[in-house]
Order: C-alpha cells, then sequence, then structure tokens
C-alpha cells in the first residue's frame, strides 16, 4: 500500500464513471531493484482486471526483457484480456518510421512463443493535439469501444450472477430447512427408542426385586398396606416373574442373574447411545430468520434484479438507437 497512489476523476462521459484504470509502472532492465515484486504485482493485478492494455512507445521502451516477460506470462493465464496499441503514435515521425517501429515490436513478440499468435493486433493511438496536427491514424475511439463493451459484458455478467446467487441461497434456505424437519423427525425417534430402553432398564430389575419382597408378605398384610384392588394387580405381575423363576433349575438360577442383569445394564446403555444420536435443530429463532431472508430475497432483491435488468436492456436499446 505504500507505493500505490489514486486520483479520481469527476467525468462521466463514456461511462468513465464505472471504469477503474490500473497504471503499472514502467519497467527497466539491469541491476533496477524495486522494493516490491514488481512481476508478482503486475501478473497478479492483471489476473483480476478484465482488459489488459499492453502499450508501446516509438521509442521501444516496451521491449524491455523485463516487460515482454511479465506479458508473456499474462498472455498464458489471461490471454484473451491481452491487448496490444502503439501509444504515442503521432511522435513516430513519417509512415514510414511508424511502420519499421511496428515491424521491430512485431518481429520482437514473435520470438517468444507465448505471444506468437495468429491475428496480431496493434493499433495506433495518440492523444491529438491542435497544434501539431498528425496525418496518423488514430485509433484510440476503438479503445473506448472496446471498454464500453467490456462494461456492459460486465453488467450483464453481474445481473446473471445475481439471479444465480439468489436461486443459490434459496434454495440452501430450503435445502437447511427441509433437513431440519428430518432431523427433528428422527430426533423424535430415536427419544422415542431412547425411553423404551431405559425404562425397561430401570422397570425391569425394579420389578424382580419386587416380586421376592411382596411374596414375603401374606395377602392379607399387602391388603391392610395396599389395599385390596393394588394388591391383586401387584401379584399379577409379581406372580409372572415368579412362576417364570421357580420354572429356572436351581443350578441355572445365579446364571439368569447375572445375564438378566447385564441385559438390563445393555438396555441403559442403548438408552444412552440413543439419547446422543441426532443432529442440532434450528430454533424457532432461526427458522423465522431463514424464512425472512427467503422472503426477501424473492420479494426484493429478485424483483430489483428484474428492474435493472429491464433498466440495462433500455439503455442498450437506447445506445443502438442513436
Amino acid at each position: 500500500m505504500d507505493y500505490l497512489s489514486a486520483e479520481i476523476s469527476t467525468s462521466k462521459q463514456k461511462k468513465f464513471s464505472l471504469v477503474t484504470f490500473v497504471d503499472t509502472p514502467g519497467l527497466v532492465d539491469g541491476d533496477m531493484i524495486y522494493p516490491f515484486d514488481v512481476n508478482s504485482a503486475i501478473t497478479w493485478l492483471g489476473e483480476q482486471s478484465d482488459l489488459i492494455f499492453v502499450f508501446f512507445d516509438p521509442m521501444g521502451q516496451a521491449l524491455c526483457k523485463r516487460t515482454l516477460n511479465i506479458v508473456e506470462n499474462l498472455s498464458e493465464k489471461c490471454g484473451d484480456k491481452l491487448l496490444f496499441y502503439l501509444s504515442k503514435a503521432d511522435e513516430a515521425g513519417r509512415e514510414t518510421d511508424r511502420q519499421r517501429v511496428m515491424m521491430q515490436i512485431v518481429q520482437e513478440l514473435c520470438r517468444r512463443p507465448g505471444l506468437n499468435k495468429c491475428g496480431f493486433e496493434m493499433p495506433t493511438i495518440y492523444i491529438p493535439n491542435p497544434q501539431k496536427p498528425s496525418r496518423c491514424v488514430n485509433q484510440i475511439d476503438g479503445v473506448c469501444q472496446t471498454i464500453e463493451k467490456t462494461i456492459n459484458q460486465a453488467v450483464q455478467k453481474t445481473l446473471d450472477q445475481l439471479e444465480k446467487d439468489c436461486d443459490l441461497i434459496c434454495s440452501t434456505i430450503s435445502s437447511r430447512l427441509e433437513q431440519d424437519r428430518a432431523d427433528v423427525t428422527y430426533i423424535k425417534s430415536v427419544r422415542l427408542h431412547s425411553f423404551v430402553c431405559g425404562a425397561l432398564g430401570v422397570f425391569l430389575p425394579l420389578l424382580f426385586i419386587l416380586s421376592f419382597i411382596v411374596h414375603t408378605f401374606s395377602n392379607e398384610q399387602l391388603d391392610e398396606l395396599l389395599g385390596e384392588r393394588l394388591t391383586r394387580t401387584l401379584f399379577v405381575f409379581t406372580g409372572v416373574v415368579m412362576y417364570l423363576w421357580d420354572w429356572i433349575p436351581e443350578d441355572g438360577q445365579v446364571v439368569f442373574v447375572i445375564m438378566f442383569g447385564a441385559f438390563c445394564y445393555l438396555l441403559l446403555c442403548l438408552a444412552k447411545y440413543f439419547a446422543g444420536q441426532g443432529n442440532k435443530t434450528l430454533t424457532k429463532k432461526e427458522k423465522r430468520t431463514m424464512a425472512a431472508y427467503n422472503d426477501y430475497i424473492q420479494d426484493i432483491v429478485k424483483t430489483k434484479k428484474g428492474k435493472l435488468y429491464e433498466w440495462y436492456l433500455q439503455q442498450c436499446a437506447a445506445e443502438y438507437d442513436l
């Protein structure tokens, strides 16, 4: 940033307000040391820009090796942006001198494989001076037309990209909300599994222990403590457990208790496992925010894009009529 300077022009002619020119330093060969990596800086700027103008002056200053190396590098990466011009063409002398300069430049460029291309063009441009009229053809208007054409293409490309970005954002929001609904359904399912496993893991051992405790009391004692109806219900459940326990041989009862305990422990582990399953779901506030973004893009941004596109087409039609 220490080696950058800016100049601002308020002119609105030829869409000048939509143009940003980046003038790179003139390069020289030899032992000249720049305070920054000038080659990388110019190459990076060229990759970011829409057009790259290469100016050759009649004095041959632009034919230095360092400049041509950068131009060749840019030609490999973004050759469709490169445009060559003979600047200060009115200072080249007579027409024969100008042709000699152009031949010298073309010969130098043709020596480099990256710049030796078919259909090479190098228009002559210069700033007209009423005090020094010149017969040299000035093609600077072609430069202006090229810039305006590139601006129009950039505007159309930007508007098209805006629509694609809007569709991408809307589809992303819809996908996220749909995924959230699927996550909510899945979480409800795993929570049910977790509850069932946890309830069984606690209820079964309690019922097993309660069955032995209940059968140590007589029916009269339980009726006095719990009531006849509750006692009858309790005897139904515990009776099933005691029936199964009596069905197990005595030498296998210890093994059964161990396996029963392991099974209950497994149920508790499954309950913990199911409880930890599922992705984090969106809060109600987040859902409302996403829905608001989607509505804003559909109702405001896309509508604004349509109006801008209509304005752009009207402007192009007006310029065509002129």
